[in-house]
């Protein structure tokens, strides 16, 4: 499968660098997904292992016994599984390591009944991901489905990855069907609630991992609703810093209840391949640069303005010194937007006093790059 398209291959060298390690294995079709991810440099990095068990026996002496079905998603959930367990043997315990399989029923020499389809599984700590994707039948020859499924394969593996993809419905025409489901290993997101995490990270395809790589840029929010001032804002900020953005929502607050499991969840729904969203229990921006150093947080004036409120501290001006330090030891910095305040001023960084020594934690969005006047409280309202 040639792929030259240079976004293709960036998408690839971004899974390389992810921070992941991963086994394949993928039988029945799509076996070109690993011959992909070799053709960009960097999958060292990336790769333990790729196998092909594609006979019968093959396929039942990698899985320890002989599945009902080859092309099923119980099939790839098991390779998966698999892949992610004998790779487990040879790499450190604490490697972040997912476990891709992959099935498929493609064209053949030989009229087959069955639907023309593939499954892809990806296994972590956190759970198990899978899609399935219907083609129809005469619609492609062989080679074209193969490199359909090759590149569903590589696109499954990025969501695994951390990294935000398109998903690989993308591939199929509007009237082939394609499903996905995750299942998680335990509610991270009960975990979290409950205080037993301080960090969870929400992928793109609704998969939850506790070891993401830490987001350059950082967009805290409720997102109660996620409206198109919050997207703008992140594609600007990702043009100006030329980095990718994530959204982050704090499951607690300084002035608002701690948000239920279920109220999350209905959140997170909004980002549903859109973008990879962090859960924490870091309500201030100084806990959040412990959970996020080197990080960049998109703000609006307002919140900047409170950075400098001693009342956020208790009314102790030497405490709001002390988080402020914090932050900048911790190699944080804001990106702040214009935003009109509770009291319809419109309010810009220009605006704020801001300490001369803490000035180069902050840059400007400019007010022509950015400006969006209504509120998450103001659609709510209209909406009501």
């Amino acid at each position: 499968m040639s792929s030259p398209d240079p976004a293709w291959r960036q998408l690839i060298s971004t899974i390389h660098a992810s921070g992941r390690k991963a086994a394949l294995a993928i039988t029945g079709g799509g076996s070109g997904a690993i011959g992909e991810l070799l053709r960009v440099p960097g999958g060292s990095r990336l790769l333990i292992e790729a196998r092909v068990p594609y006979d019968v026996l093959a396929l039942k002496t990698f899985l320890g016994f002989a599945p009902e079905q080859a092309s099923s998603a119980d099939t790839a959930i098991a390779m998966a599984r698999s892949a992610r367990a004998h790779a487990a043997r040879l790499v450190p315990a604490d490697t972040d390591l997912v476990g891709l399989g992959a099935t498929a029923a493609l064209v053949s020499d030989r009229p087959r009944k069955g639907e023309h389809r593939f499954h892809v599984a990806c296994a972590n700590a956190a759970g198990v991901a899978h899609c399935s994707g219907l083609m129809t039948k005469g619609r492609r020859d062989r080679a074209a489905e193969e490199d359909l499924v090759s590149r569903a394969i590589v696109l499954w593996l990025a969501g695994a990855c951390g990294v935000a993809a398109p998903s690989p419905r993308s591939l199929l025409d509007t009237d082939e069907h394609f499903a996905e489901t995750f299942v998680a290993t335990a509610d991270t997101i009960d975990q979290l609630v409950a205080g037993e995490l301080d960090r969870v990270t929400a992928l793109p395809d609704g998969q939850m991992t506790l070891s993401a790589p830490r987001p350059p840029l950082l967009l805290p929010g409720s997102f109660n609703p996620l409206h198109s001032g919050h997207v703008l804002l992140a594609r600007i900020a990702e043009e100006i810093r030329q980095q990718p953005v994530a959204f982050e929502i704090s499951v607690t607050n300084v002035d608002k209840p701690p948000l239920t499991s279920e109220t999350i969840k209905q959140r997170l729904a909004q980002f549903t391949w859109k973008s990879p969203v962090e859960l924490t229990r870091a309500p201030t921006f100084v806990e959040k640069s412990r959970l996020f150093p080197g990080t960049t947080f998109v703000i609006g004036a307002d919140t900047a303005e409170r950075l400098f409120a001693p009342k956020y501290y208790g009314d102790d001006e030497i405490q709001m010194h002390v988080a402020l330090e914090e932050i900048a030891r911790s190699g944080c910095r804001f990106l702040v937007a214009v935003r009109i305040d509770s009291t319809a001023r419109v309010r810009a960084l220009s605006d704020i006093q801001v300490p001369r020594r803490y000035a180069d934690l902050f840059s400007e969005i400019p007010e022509h790059r950015f400006r969006f006047d209504t509120s998450s409280s103001e659609i709510r309202a209209r909406n009501w």
